[in-house]
């Protein structure tokens, strides 16, 4: 018997045994992992359905004074539904939110903007005709942005802020500080409100390029894919901000 031979045949059968052991725990942890995700997804529905049929109480009233300025990004080839931004819109003014910043990295929102404002108006003008009561519905400011509309404001606000500093004759090295930078946006005509509350609709978990010196302070919420928006989970997201106690950027 050749000792060797056998010692090899034991050692790859132990390897053998080894993979096929850690792909079935691999198997195992990720049937657990999409069940769990399956379950939670399931009872997000259940919650939002509970929500939008108004069955859960609390969150029959907010606070909406609170979201005073409201930003929307939404991943450019998803802000080509314009039917789904239109209802999204549509959500929100009746929820009481009266003004809104929407923003798309490619600007395809700020080119439909006609379009949208259009489409709002009409769908607030049918409301007024069903309604028996013949109040206005709240009026609705919008702002278009776009990942486009940073590259000059840092550019014009870099220029002031280099004129200031230093083509002066001032010797020593300048300290420019945040609110130097902020004078220096606020002049270029770049300022900007910021958001109480951002809602992210898209695949990522990021702001996509939104100004980032008008979220210093802005709570940021992902809500997933457009085309999977719900009422419920609107509320839900805009209800928990409001109960958040936030004592900072005051």
């Amino acid at each position: 018997m050749d000792l060797g031979n056998e010692v090899q045949k034991i050692l790859s059968w132990t390897s053998v045994c080894g993979n096929l052991g850690l792909h079935l725990i691999w198997l195992i942890l990720h049937l657990i992992i999409n069940v769990w995700y399956s379950v939670l997804g399931i009872a997000h529905k259940v919650e939002s359905t509970l929500i939008s049929s108004r069955l859960l109480k609390s969150y029959n009233a907010i606070n909406i004074n609170k979201v005073r300025y409201l930003a929307v990004v939404i991943e450019s080839e998803e802000a080509r539904q314009t039917s789904k931004v239109l209802e999204l819109l549509h959500w929100l003014a009746s929820i009481g939110i009266k003004s809104i910043c929407l923003y798309d990295r490619e600007g395809v929102l700020k080119n439909s903007q006609e379009a949208i404002i259009e489409g709002l108006n009409k769908s607030q003008e049918s409301i007024i005709e069903g309604s028996d009561h013949g109040t206005l519905p709240e009026h609705v400011d919008l702002e278009f942005v776009s990942f486009a509309d940073s590259k000059p404001a840092v550019a014009k606000a870099a220029n002031l802020l280099f004129v200031k500093h230093y083509a002066s004759t001032k010797p020593g090295k300048p300290n420019i500080t945040e609110s130097d930078m902020s004078e220096a946006l606020q002049a270029a005509g770049y300022g900007g409100r910021e958001p109480d509350l951002l809602l992210v609709y898209g695949p990522v978990r990021c702001h996509m390029g939104f100004p980032a010196w008008r979220i210093r302070y802005t709570e940021i919420v992902h809500m997933g894919p457009l085309k999977s928006m719900k009422f419920g989970s609107l509320i839900k997201a805009i209800h928990k901000f409001t109960k958040v106690h936030q004592n900072y950027g005051q």
